[in-house]
């Protein structure tokens, strides 16, 4: 729900809150070029200012200082109205103060969009969209990063999707800020709020008398310029004229004749509120509070493109669930730890069923899981994938501290489902933390967890039987998993390696296909790709996917996978057969967990057999010459020494800093974490120093190289899972 609160107002106001937010970026510059240009005077009184200012203009009417300091003096001369902007040293005019045309006019933009009552109007509304927007965008912030506590924390996914997130981390203060004041400035506009009553008056006859020297009354001489907001003139014609001073601390008049107060009247809490309110919106009187609003407000446009790009790539990813009750209502509660979209269409199907058998389902992220909004809940179904060796997926974010902090829901069961690929070592771990930590909370589980490997139909449907036993009815999962738009790549060349050691493996490249604008747009369809992203390859009789590293990047200009031919592999047995020319229909998956990133730190890449294809990727792509040191594993340095000339054109080039390799089927066999152990004291130095490190490979190798690195930085105080935290371990396993 929150979700869609979020996506409407910004996509419907789109346009006005662009409007809105660009006008009042710049209006923000003027009250700082005003601040930095008006001659501030030091300790003079505003009797000293009036003497000075009516010595040059005998006739002046009335004397004003803006927030940011300007003084304007408003006089009649020879029956014209003339006005300027003054020094206080002086009392002569510096400059003009009628103000900048483009100043006004963007300010009657930003106010009522050139139009009187109903502009007013329409800005209101989109202020109220902003508000909206803002809300609801700090609290899926909050889900994504898993709790308000981890507001800063690194974030994973597109990167549209991680910038978008990062610009409102920043900006959604400002932007609260600014719509809550620009709401209460049009219902003031509007009239529709009080202004409150003077907290006291204090009323006196007058003298009658007249002419007494501005800089001769007391009260004017015990206000200081610095609190002066305006001084009005009496008529000197008319005896019972009054001066009028208006100051930060209220309003007096003040007898022409003797300078006496005969009035005064502070401000009610009210109008201090409605003035404060005014100057946090406008920058009037907080220059710096004005542009830091202001560049917030660039956000905006910012997150307003990487939001529609954002909404344009999701459309096809998540499929829309129809008839989805709101949760205070459901019977059932559905909640789906997902990272690249597949898990939601597993829990379309799963609502589906369970709607036409009249149930009423509520599906939602599991990161907005919250026991006490589901008041008429009896259960709660959870559908999981596993991210990495055990971590949440995007969507779970957080899940796991706030399962251990909610009390038990009595009367609710519950129930959860993994899915993930047998052959990695972290198969559904996610999953099976979340069904273990329910069952420690004392959470009833309606069935036992249980898995489906590699989008299973089958397993789903298992599942859903035994679901439907717990629940007393008869629940039929008929999954049919939605196919990704995919794409002929047409292979350019293959180099062969490893037939002489039994493991047969090819370094395939492809042409990259030309998809339409509008999917190149938000990046998807090969629109946008880097080394360490994945080739789904979908083989011929087979609606299941199989996933390669990608070795290179969209700059490259062709795209690459490294393919080792396993003896019952459908998908690896059709690639082997391509030859120059043979197509191939495949798709692009984002994998930003790992990606070697734009910074410069030291990298320590650790790859054997085909690990070695995302790694060569990064060691092409290392045009800024970032310290890269590789260990990498092979059989036999004549038979599959992968990329062997490019490694060491790399090196010549500054791209590869240090190589280290490690064979397995010579005299003196060795492996990828003997090769890091030689090199340990290095190593440690680097991480010391901030290095990150990048595993790819088998898993048994990645495991070994872990045990490596836990010995090699023990002296140190680190450790692999401390790295890991802090995003400078890094695995892609197979």
């Amino acid at each position: 729900m929150i979700r869609v609160v979020h996506r409407w107002p910004g996509l419907l106001a789109g346009l006005l809150l662009l409007v809105l937010s660009l006008s009042g970026a710049l209006l923000s510059l003027f009250p700082a070029i005003e601040r930095l240009s008006s001659v501030q005077p030091a300790a003079l009184s505003t009797a000293e200012l009036a003497e000075r200012i009516q010595a040059v203009h005998p006739e002046v009417e009335q004397i004003r200082r803006r927030p940011s300091g300007r003084i304007t003096a408003y006089w009649s001369e020879n029956g014209v109205a003339r006005a300027a902007a003054m020094d206080p040293a002086s009392g002569r005019e510096i400059a003009s103060a009628d103000p900048n045309p483009f100043e006004r006019w963007l300010t009657r933009l930003h106010r009522s969009l050139l139009f009187d009552d109903a502009g007013r109007i329409l800005t209101a509304v989109g202020a109220a969209a902003m508000l909206v927007l803002a809300v609801s965008g700090a609290v899926l912030v909050a889900r994504r990063a898993g709790g308000w506590r981890r507001w800063f924390s690194p974030l994973r996914g597109p990167f549209a999707a991680r910038l978008h997130v990062e610009i409102a981390r920043i900006a959604v203060a400002g932007l609260l800020l600014s719509s809550v004041t620009a709401l209460w400035m049009s219902a003031s506009s509007f009239d529709r709020l009080l202004d409150g009553a003077p907290s006291a008056v204090t009323e006196a006859e007058g003298s009658g008398r007249m002419g007494m020297p501005v800089a001769d009354m007391d009260m004017l001489k015990r206000t200081p310029v610095s609190e002066l907001r305006s001084l009005s003139f009496p008529d000197p014609a008319d005896a019972a004229d009054v001066f009028t001073l208006k100051t930060d601390r209220g309003i007096g008049h003040l007898d022409q004749g003797t300078g006496a107060l005969l009035t005064w009247s502070e401000p009610s809490a009210w109008q201090g509120v409605s003035a404060t309110l005014y100057m946090l919106h406008t920058g009037r009187g907080a220059a710096a509070l004005g542009l830091i609003l202001g560049f917030m407000a660039l956000g905006v446009p910012a997150m307003a493109g990487t939001g529609f790009v954002l909404w344009f790539a999701g459309r096809p990813a998540r499929p829309r669930i129809r008839g989805n009750v709101a949760a205070g209502r459901a019977e059932t509660i559905l909640l789906v730890g997902s990272e690249g979209g597949s898990t939601w269409g597993f829990a379309a199907t799963l609502h589906a069923a369970l709607s036409a058998s009249g149930q009423a389902v509520h599906a939602a992220p599991m990161s907005s899981f919250e026991p006490a909004r589901y008041r008429q809940a009896r259960r709660i179904l959870i559908l999981t994938a596993t991210y990495g060796d055990g971590d949440a997926p995007a969507s779970a974010r957080g899940f796991l501290d706030r399962l251990k902090s909610v009390p038990v829901a009595a009367p609710v069961a519950l129930a959860v489902l993994g899915f993930g690929d047998r052959s990695f070592p972290g198969y559904c771990a996610f999953g099976r933390a979340v069904a273990e930590t329910a069952e420690a909370r004392g959470w009833c589980m309606l069935v036992p967890f249980m898995a489906v490997n590699r989008q299973s139909p089958q397993d789903f449907a298992r599942w859903g039987r035994s679901l439907g036993a717990a629940m007393g009815m008869t629940l039929d999962l008929v999954h049919h998993p939605v196919l990704p738009a995919v794409f002929p790549l047409r292979l350019v060349s293959r180099r062969d390696y490893g037939a002489e050691v039994q493991a047969p493996t090819a370094i395939l490249r492809f042409d990259p296909p030309k998809p339409p604008f509008w999917l190149r747009l938000p990046g998807r369809g090969f629109g946008r790709f880097v080394a360490g992203d994945l080739l789904g390859v979908l083989p011929e009789g087979s609606a299941v996917a199989r996933f390669y590293s990608l070795a290179s990047g969209c700059r490259d200009g062709f795209i690459e996978i490294v393919v080792r031919k396993h003896p019952a592999g459908l998908c690896s047995g059709q690639l082997f057969e391509l030859q120059p020319g043979d197509t191939v229909n495949a798709f692009l998956r984002q994998n930003s967990g790992f990606h070697a990133g734009r910074d410069a730190a030291p990298l320590i890449l650790v790859g054997a057999g085909t690990g070695i294809g995302p790694l060569a990727g990064f060691m092409r792509a290392n045009a800024r010459r970032r310290p890269i040191h590789l260990f990498f594993g092979m059989r036999h340095p004549d038979s599959d020494f992968l990329y062997g000339e490019e490694l060491e054109g790399w090196r010549r080039n500054g791209q590869l800093q240090q190589l280290a390799t490690a064979c397995s089927r010579t005299r003196q066999p060795s492996y990828v974490q003997d090769a890091l152990r030689g090199e340990g004291a290095e190593i440690a130095c680097m991480v010391r120093k901030g290095a990150r490190v990048m595993v790819c490979g088998g898993y048994e190798m990645a495991a070994g190289v872990s045990a490596a690195l836990a010995d090699i930085l023990a002296p140190t105080g680190l450790t692999p899972a401390l790295l890991r935290a802090e995003g400078r371990y890094v695995e892609d396993v197979f």
